[in-house]
């Protein structure tokens, strides 16, 4: 009898709310068509598509200058840049230390460069690897520390990088979330022997598809850029086994537009992301990530997590609801990286290992969030999630 009056409820809630359009989880931020167009068309006249065109130079170098690093590296996607990575610091076996709390992407490099990854547990309130956690997975086999910033939260970048020197280890950062974030006036991407970026058009920054490598030499830069590029040196040399990861022409230009819209864009999901915390405040069994002292945030994403003894129903159920009402949310990171059937049998992997990630896992739930979400949905959304807490606790 409570199951149907239940079911009953619940579609009142979605009759009553529903969009009658998709609230999508982000939208990407589209420059001007007139504007892009008018790249286009110099493109089209120079048939310079690709192989370092003029757009791909400009763009790596403003791209640089935005961001306040020195040796940036563009890329056709995150995935290669963290895949050459590795490969630029001559990581190509053995073991490496990472968190499980993350896209396929930052787990998925390691097994593709024959690079056993050690799962290792995140902090709770932070949702990145914990440092304290660290050191007992390392084995004489470890190679490296691949650190996710997740949700644009940095990591514990002095912790981590103390534990690499004391053992070692090099420091390799998955920034595809942390585009424009600082601790105190230094960029997150300064950190480690390299991070990685991403320009996906999930992103709160895109060129389409897209990514860069950021590191700290001159040399470094150098070896990243021959190995993007089959290893050519130049026409007649070719110094070793490189890849295809090069950007093109087509996104280096929408890179450029975008970089003249993403300052307004983080403005406009820091003021989202505060009305979501003030409207979800005192919903009972509902947590938000509040900001971390000296630090510049680019509120990428809203993640909550739900408490379904609180909050009266689980962060599926919610999950199931918001989709009914045809709000698209994510379960970002379910399930973990450790589950998949090609890692689950590493020992890390073992839940008794990853008890805070896999708390996490299992409540985690992103809310829509993009710089053109306007504040009437989003107190609508909140307000969903009011009465369906309501109806829980009824």
């Amino acid at each position: 009898m409570k199951k149907a009056l239940t079911q009953k409820f619940c579609q009142n809630i979605v009759g009553q709310f529903r969009f009658d359009e998709p609230v999508y989880v982000t939208r990407p931020n589209m420059p001007s068509l007139e504007k892009y167009n008018k790249y286009l068309e110099n493109i089209w006249n120079s048939a310079w598509l690709t192989n370092n065109g003029p757009y791909h130079r400009e763009f790596e170098a403003k791209l640089a200058a935005f961001l306040g690093v020195e040796h940036l590296n563009l890329f056709v996607n995150g995935t290669i840049a963290l895949l050459v990575a590795l490969q630029a610091l001559r990581i190509n076996s053995g073991e490496v230390i990472t968190t499980p709390f993350t896209f396929p992407a930052s787990t998925h490099v390691l097994h593709w460069n024959r690079i056993q990854p050690v799962f290792c547990d995140i902090d709770p309130k932070t949702y990145n690897i914990d440092p304290n956690q660290i050191e007992k997975h390392i084995t004489p086999d470890t190679k490296a520390i691949l650190g996710v910033h997740v949700y644009g939260n940095p990591c514990d970048v002095e912790a981590i990088q103390k534990i690499a020197d004391r053992h070692g280890l090099h420091v390799i950062y998955d920034a595809a979330h942390a585009f424009g974030v600082k601790i105190g006036d230094r960029s997150i991407l300064e950190y480690g022997d390299i991070s990685a970026m991403s320009f996906h058009a999930t992103k709160l920054f895109t060129s389409i598809e897209g990514g860069a490598l950021i590191s700290k030499t001159k040399a470094q830069a150098e070896r990243i850029y021959f190995l993007k590029n089959f290893g050519i040196a130049d026409e007649e040399i070719v110094i070793g086994p490189g890849i295809n990861g090069k950007m093109n022409e087509f996104q280096a230009a929408f890179g450029l537009l975008e970089l003249e819209l993403v300052e307004q864009e983080i403005l406009n999901r820091k003021a989202l992301t505060q009305l979501y915390r003030s409207l979800l405040a005192d919903v009972p069994g509902i947590t938000v990530m509040e900001d971390i002292p000296n630090v510049t945030h680019n509120y990428s994403y809203f993640p909550i997590l739900v408490d379904p003894q609180e909050f009266g129903f689980s962060r599926d159920g919610l999950h199931s609801i918001l989709r009914d009402c045809n709000i698209v949310t994510r379960k970002y990171f379910y399930p973990l990286c450790s589950s998949y059937s090609c890692y689950s049998a590493y020992p890390s992997s073992d839940l008794k290992n990853l008890p805070c990630a896999n708390r996490a896992a299992n409540k985690v739930l992103c809310l829509p969030i993009y710089g053109k979400l306007n504040t009437e949905n989003i107190e609508r959304i909140t307000d969903i999630i009011r009465s369906i807490h309501r109806l829980g606790r009824s």
